[in-house]
């Protein structure tokens, strides 16, 4: 407006004196105003360039060669040529190139830039490896089984981008107020010009006011308010080995009120292993080994850890492979499992399997409760429908268990532990941890239920797991978090990726929740506040007290400034540390 009158007042000025106005010409506040929203757009920019600043720094992580063994001979080969299945020779203090598990060697590796854990961790044959952590110590070499866009890296900068491309729910909650705010300023900058023309006939004084209006009720910083830190909190999640698929996950993460634990591998370390085996009175050492012998066959045919477990004790002991053949085997999730080798009918499994079964286990009584006491599972073991033996297994707590539910709890969140295990062995897990709500002896397909019975209760529920038979509940909860080190399908299916398997990051997941969300609410705020609070100086309501007017220069000055000013705000989040108190 203030251009066209420049120009009218340039060609015609004989028409403005007529009117009894002065030909006075604004190019030069033209010039400054569009110079200050194109300074402003130009820091602004470069501030939001920072928001992205973990997803630069996580491609910047990736190797740029490797060194393959092709034909007995050592090769490097740039990153992209790597394929699965190649064999790669990696020497103290470098850089691991792709996804891969480890064939020969040891070393300790620092993972501490994909899993946020800051001490290096002992890694030897069989044990996977992650692209992009640093060799430490050994040389080794692995086999590479994912590549390219597969690799653990790959997969951690496309979720973190989805995640910063996505919309939490209070920023729709800001883009409607923005759908309405547009036209209202339209419209009272249409009502200025009409106001101030009609009350003193000075279209210089209605121009100046109604460009002020508009210019400083531009709802630039609106806009910005929730994406901005929507970004930089994502981005510092992925720095602390946290994976938030979605800005609804990182909203609603600081309104949980109620944390479900899966007792195996998310609590305990998932590495069961056997500590105790007795067999029925008279039964001699070669019979023992024997029934190893069958139980070990039966077993090896489930991918359930406990199966692991008891298969690997039964190798120290002495069995070896081949295993015998089994027929007509069968699994019956959260109860046991059943086959026939040879002639003989094999049942192992829980105190309810073998009940289910009608076989007799008072035999073994005093020594399973006292085991399951010592918060061990145990597994009874049934030839041809007779009881034939007792194993014991413990799994150990994580070290950090006690302490991030210690955590959990002085934020007021209740914690509850939901296990297919039995009561006494649920229970002893739960006194060590020091956990009071425990659902004990629930079977898979019951969990996604135990979960919806906590939401009926108007309950903020999280659901914390590694398995596949996690997957339903932690599709059921709000808030589905899975453990990095578990099952892809677990993962899938979860809003919010641990990928240490610390559960101390949950804690800084909802610490991370809850400031993102204190600094958008800063944000929409003072953008708001400011907007509103600037219209009506600019539409002149102190021109008659004061004679003041706000010249459009500094509406523009002022307009930048706002915008920086919320991102700037955004990026302090980048300085948010994560701490266990």
């Amino acid at each position: 407006m203030q251009e066209v009158y420049s120009l009218a007042a340039t060609f015609y000025p004989g028409f403005l004196l007529s009117q009894g106005l002065q030909p006075e010409v604004y190019y030069e506040a033209a010039v400054v105003i569009i110079t200050l929203i194109l300074l402003g757009r130009l820091l602004e920019n470069r501030a939001r360039g920072q928001t992205t600043e973990a997803i630069r720094k996580l491609i910047g992580l990736q190797a740029k060669t490797a060194r393959v063994i092709r034909n007995e001979e050592e090769i490097d080969l740039p990153i992209a040529e790597v394929k699965v299945g190649d064999i790669i020779l990696v020497r103290p203090g470098e850089k691991i190139p792709v996804d891969g598990e480890i064939i020969s060697g040891s070393s300790t590796i620092d993972e501490s830039m994909v899993t946020g854990e800051p001490i290096p961790v002992q890694k030897r044959a069989k044990d996977e490896v992650i692209g992009a952590t640093i060799n430490k110590t050994g040389s080794f070499k692995f086999k590479a089984n994912r590549v390219g866009k597969d690799t653990m890296l790959a997969q951690i900068v496309k979720l973190v981008r989805d995640a910063q491309a996505s919309k939490a729910p209070i920023q729709k909650i800001a883009d409607r107020v923005t759908g309405w705010f547009v036209p209202v300023v339209i419209a009272i900058a249409i009502l200025t010009f009409i106001i101030w023309f009609n009350l003193t006939g000075n279209i210089i004084l209605a121009t100046i006011t109604t460009v002020g209006v508009l210019i400083i009720a531009c709802p630039c910083a609106l806009g910005l308010a929730t994406p901005t830190s929507i970004m930089v909190g994502t981005g510092k999640g992925a720095e602390n080995g946290i994976l938030i698929k979605g800005a609804d996950s990182l909203e609603l993460a600081h309104k949980i009120q109620t944390i479900v634990l899966d007792k195996t591998g998310t609590i305990t370390q998932g590495k069961p292993s056997v500590t105790n085996y007795i067999t029925v009175p008279g039964t001699d050492s070669d019979r023992e080994i024997e029934l190893l012998n069958l139980v070990a066959a039966v077993e090896s045919n489930s991918e359930h850890p406990l199966a692991e477990a008891i298969v690997n004790y039964a190798k120290d002991r002495g069995v070896s492979k081949p295993f015998a053949e089994v027929r007509d085997f069968e699994a019956v999730a959260g109860m046991g499992v059943k086959g026939i080798v040879g002639d003989r009918t094999i049942h192992i499994g829980t105190q309810r399997w073998m009940d289910s079964n009608g076989i007799d286990t008072k035999i073994f009584d005093s020594e399973r409760q006292k085991w399951e006491k010592e918060a061990k599972t145990t597994s009874a073991i049934a030839v041809d429908g007779k009881i034939a033996g007792l194993i014991g297994i413990a799994d150990p707590i994580k070290l950090s268990s006690p302490e991030a539910i210690r955590a959990l709890r002085r934020m007021k969140i209740e914690v509850v532990m939901l296990t297919g295990d039995n009561q006494q062995t649920a229970d002893a897990i739960a006194r060590e941890v020091g956990i009071s709500m425990v659902f004990a002896e629930v079977r898979p397909e019951q969990k996604a239920a135990k979960i919806k019975e906590l939401q009926a209760r108007r309950k903020i529920v999280a659901m914390v797991g590694d398995g596949i038979n996690d997957a339903p509940a932690l599709a059921q909860a709000d808030v589905g978090i899975a453990i990095g080190t578990g099952t892809d399908v677990a993962i899938a299916a979860s809003d919010i990726t641990l990928i240490s398997g610390d559960l101390r990051s949950i804690v800084t997941a909802i610490k991370l929740s809850k400031a993102t969300m204190k600094n958008i609410r800063q944000n929409l705020f003072f953008a708001f506040v400011y907007n509103t609070a600037g219209i009506p100086i600019a539409a002149g309501i102190l021109y008659p007290l004061f004679g003041w007017l706000l010249n459009p220069m500094i509406a523009g000055a002022a307009m930048a400034f706002s915008s920086v000013s919320v991102v700037t705000n955004a990026l302090r989040l980048r300085n948010f540390k994560s701490q266990i108190n």
